[in-house]
């Protein structure tokens, strides 16, 4: 049996991203409950932060570019077998992530004396041992990448459970054997020097060394839009970090980053629907179908992670002190307000947006969305601490799909209906914002 059809792309990619999400989890439950300290938990949840902050944004925008030019570009034409044959385009992807991770890796190593992080300034913990990270970790984001677009499911699925599998080792073991947190480090380092390599053994199984600057220029062209989005919409949860270390000391940093993490199904289930609609939108004559799959795709979803959501969150305050520890139990106020951007996730207007070719409106809601978040986190930082930080970004997080909506609705003439379910989402919408107020007033308190 050919067990490439039995798991779809997508299905696989989602399930690659949930392995990735759950090793971390597991590691963060260990972490808790071992010697280690907060400081020590914060440090390495902060070397994590650090990473993610100075490269989600050009990573997201290369690779979603590479998706969108992989079968198809004015530079190559590969014809119909371009899945069989080696790829150009692969080598070349390789080369701008590699370019980009040199990029911030010199950067880095030029400022590395004029860093300040939890008040800590000039020496900064690990700081080289960071930068090798960054440079080694980006560019093998391409090898799940490279098996999606050769339609190779399964190979997505056995490299993200050896992968994290062995990183979930190598990461634990030190802290098992009773060192500190740098041998966890290292263990990261570790894990993405495999996956280095790994992405070299594919480069000459797959790609075609051929540099085209045209290529390039044509990716480029394409990606940098993409990367500005993601910058200014992808965000929120760096600033969150930056409002909560500015004001904050490494421990509470510790609490907050494990409260704020959004329900990964959500987050999974919701991007592949958009992404899969996209290309779906694109088609002339195709609207109203895609519409009318949008609207009932996302009332399966609702119908499903809702509920979930509102379960999850009438535990969370019993939950956080048992998975880790009393110490984390103000993390489950955190996790309920990032629960709340459900609310704005399972609503489609960008991806009706994106798929029309008007993408300058979501980099211009973009803009004012990170502006706005800034200003209401560190304002209602002052009022309710940690808490409020989150607060902020589920507004922000809200308010932005209530303006697409609209922008949809009078400006392109679409109404919402056609492509939202708005009974069902404002049901749901209603239930999970009444439950959280009654917890939040102490109404309903399971712990």
């Amino acid at each position: 049996m050919n067990l490439n059809k039995v798991f779809t792309n997508v299905g696989s990619l989602q399930l690659y991203q949930l392995m990735r999400f759950t090793t971390f989890l597991i590691i963060s439950i260990f972490f808790t409950k071992s010697h280690l300290s907060r400081i020590d938990i914060g440090m390495f949840e902060g070397f994590l932060f650090m990473a993610g902050f100075v490269s989600f944004f050009w990573v997201s925008g290369l690779i979603q570019s590479y998706l969108s030019l992989a079968h198809h570009n004015k530079t190559f034409n590969r014809g119909k077998n371009g899945n069989t044959e080696k790829s150009p385009e692969i080598f070349n992807v390789f080369l701008l992530l590699t370019f980009f991770s040199l990029l911030i890796f010199f950067i880095g190593l030029s400022l590395r004396s004029h860093f300040s992080v939890f008040g800590v300034s000039g020496n900064v913990p690990y700081i080289n041992l960071l930068l090798a990270f960054i440079f080694l970790s980006n560019p093998p984001v391409l090898i799940e990448y490279i098996y999606l677009v050769r339609n190779n499911s399964v190979s997505i699925l056995s490299y993200g459970f050896i992968t994290y599998a062995v990183q979930l080792i190598i990461v634990i073991l030190p802290v098992l054997r009773g060192f500190d947190i740098l041998w966890s480090l290292y263990g990261l380092v570790a894990i993405s020097i495999v996956r280095f390599v790994w992405l070299l053994v594919l480069l000459f199984r797959y790609a075609e060394f051929k540099i085209s600057f045209d290529f390039m220029k044509e990716h480029l062209s394409l990606g940098i839009p993409l990367i500005i989005s993601a910058l200014l919409s992808g965000s929120a949860q760096y600033i969150d970090g930056i409002v909560v270390t500015s004001v904050i000391d490494v421990e509470h940093f510790a609490i907050f980053r494990y409260g704020a993490k959004e329900f990964p199904l959500v987050i999974i289930l919701a991007t592949g629907l958009s992404n899969a609609m996209i290309s779906e939108i694109g088609k002339p004559g195709n609207l109203k179908n895609s519409m009318n799959t949008i609207r009932y795709q996302s009332r399966r979803l609702m119908h499903i992670l809702f509920p979930i959501s509102i379960v999850t969150m009438l535990f969370a305050r019993w939950l956080f002190p048992v998975i880790f520890n009393m110490e984390f139990e103000r993390s489950a106020d955190v996790f309920m307000m990032y629960l709340l951007i459900i609310i704005s996730r399972l609503v489609f207007p960008q991806t009706l947006l994106i798929g029309l070719k008007k993408t300058k409106i979501i980099m211009t809601v973009s803009f004012f969305e990170l502006i706005l978040n800034v200003l209401l986190s560190i304002y209602l930082v002052q009022f309710y601490g940690i808490v409020g930080v989150a607060l902020a970004t589920a507004i922000v997080f809200i308010l932005e799909k209530v303006f697409l909506i609209g922008y949809n609705y009078f400006k392109l003439k679409i109404r919402p209906r056609l492509y939202i379910p708005v009974k069902t989402y404002l049901f749901y919408t209603f239930l999970i914002i009444l439950e959280f107020i009654l917890i939040d007033h102490r109404v309903i308190d399971i712990y």
